[in-house]
């Protein structure tokens, strides 16, 4: 007899637990706590309004952190009536300040916007070149101590120390058998990370409230740096691909490099470096995140929806449209949901377009509809809970699965 399949699931590593906090809102990084998903902001941070809103939009997607960039005196002295109208709004996201070259002289000079902020991201490769460098890194660790801030401490490749990578490259040209030019720039990204990390250990800063990335923008690259990374260090980490580009390129990119690592257990937060296509909502990154962690199993976010992907038995589009309207709507109704009726992010719906596989799939489904395909008649057999309940017919019958999805809602997931 052949042995039982091995089912799959996700490693888990385990990194220390720090924690991102604001007021009463805390969200636990690391250890044993869900994989966090973060986003940033686009707008012009001076803007104060009109980055409220979108860190709104970008909290309302799902996003647990918020990432602003804080880059001048003006966008220091904005940070503060940002959270101000969030806390209006009820929005109590964390916000996370996104620093280079200035962070030290902005986090000094503007004591409202380094409270304001829920942690830091200081970039080692551009805190300051020589003596200047520890110094000033040294200035942002100590802000974050005296504000009892978290850090994240990310290196990105755009921007390495080259006065590190020097150094590390003139040590490989002493190797019996030295590097490739790409294991240097893996290393130096490392130890980056690691020393600056070390560093601010030694200032004072608890080991859990550190968190360190190192992006790149290749999808190979990025696997075999946090695999490396993962090994060498138990602080949380942060996961992303620093560029990964537009629409469908993007979204596979990010998808295919992050599943990858989750899977092995690397990754306490991700980002979903999304370029936006023209007039697209900064929320797509957010929703694509979700995805990927509710697709391997490790978050659950909005309910499923499970939809064919057509074929020449289903020349008609009404399950395509069907299966749009619901996911859109269920995606809509989450904000509401989450509170009206717990748990109903686990609901599974299916929406499928001719006799072949519509029924079975609706079955496993808790509430599903097999809409008739191209001559078959005109009947949409309803299955809930895995029992056929009716047939619906005629011309209404998406309005008439809708509603009977609102009442399977209210009834299964009501608190009342």
């Amino acid at each position: 007899m052949n042995k039982p399949i091995h089912v799959a699931h996700a490693q888990v590593r385990h990194s220390l637990q720090g924690e991102v906090k604001w007021g009463s809102k805390v969200v636990t990084v690391g250890g044993h706590a869900p994989v966090r998903v973060q986003s940033m902001t686009n707008t012009d941070t001076v803007d104060v309004i009109g980055t409220a809103i979108q860190v709104k939009e970008l909290a309302t997607a799902g996003s647990e952190l918020v990432r602003i960039t804080v880059n001048t005196p003006e966008a220091a002295k904005a940070v503060a009536p940002i959270r101000e109208q969030l806390d209006r709004m009820g929005v109590d996201v964390p916000l996370i300040g996104d620093f280079h070259y200035n962070g030290h002289r902005l986090l000094s000079d503007h004591p409202d916007c380094a409270q304001a902020l829920s942690k830091y991201r200081i970039n080692p490769g551009n805190v300051g070149k020589g003596d200047k460098h520890d110094k000033q890194f040294t200035q942002m660790i100590e802000a974050a101590l005296r504000w009892d801030k978290p850090v994240r401490i990310g290196v990105n490749w755009g921007s390495l120390d080259q006065e590190l990578l020097a150094r590390l490259m003139d040590e490989n040209a002493h190797r019996p058998q030295p590097w490739d030019a790409k294991q240097v720039m893996y290393e130096a990204l490392i130890t980056s990370a690691i020393d600056s990390a070390q560093l601010a250990q030694q200032l004072g800063m608890a080991p859990q409230q550190i968190m360190l990335s190192c992006k790149v923008s290749g999808v190979q690259d990025l696997i075999s740096v946090y695999r490396e990374l993962s090994q060498r260090c138990n602080h949380p980490l942060h996961l992303g691909l620093t560029e990964a580009g537009m629409g469908t390129k993007g979204t596979v990119a990010s998808a295919t490099a992050l599943s990858i690592l989750l899977q092995e257990g690397i990754g306490d937060t991700i980002r979903v470096s999304l370029t936006p296509q023209p007039g697209e909502s900064r929320t797509q990154e957010v929703v694509i995140a979700s995805e990927i962690l509710q697709s391997l199993g490790l978050r659950t976010f909005v309910p499923s929806v499970t939809a064919c992907p057509g074929c020449g038995r289903t020349t008609s589009t009404t399950f395509q449209e069907l299966a749009k309207q619901i996911d859109d709507y269920l995606r809509a109704q989450m904000p509401i949901w989450r509170q009206q009726y717990p748990g109903v992010e686990h609901l599974k719906v299916a929406v499928m377009g001719c006799i072949v596989n519509g029924p079975g799939e609706s079955k496993h489904a808790d509430i599903g509809i097999s809409l008739p395909g191209t001559g078959e008649a005109p009947a949409a057999p309803v299955f809930i809970d895995g029992e056929k309940a009716m047939t619906l017919r005629g011309d209404n019958i998406a309005n008439e699965f809708h509603a009977i999805v609102e009442k399977y809602i209210e009834k299964k997931y009501s608190t009342a």
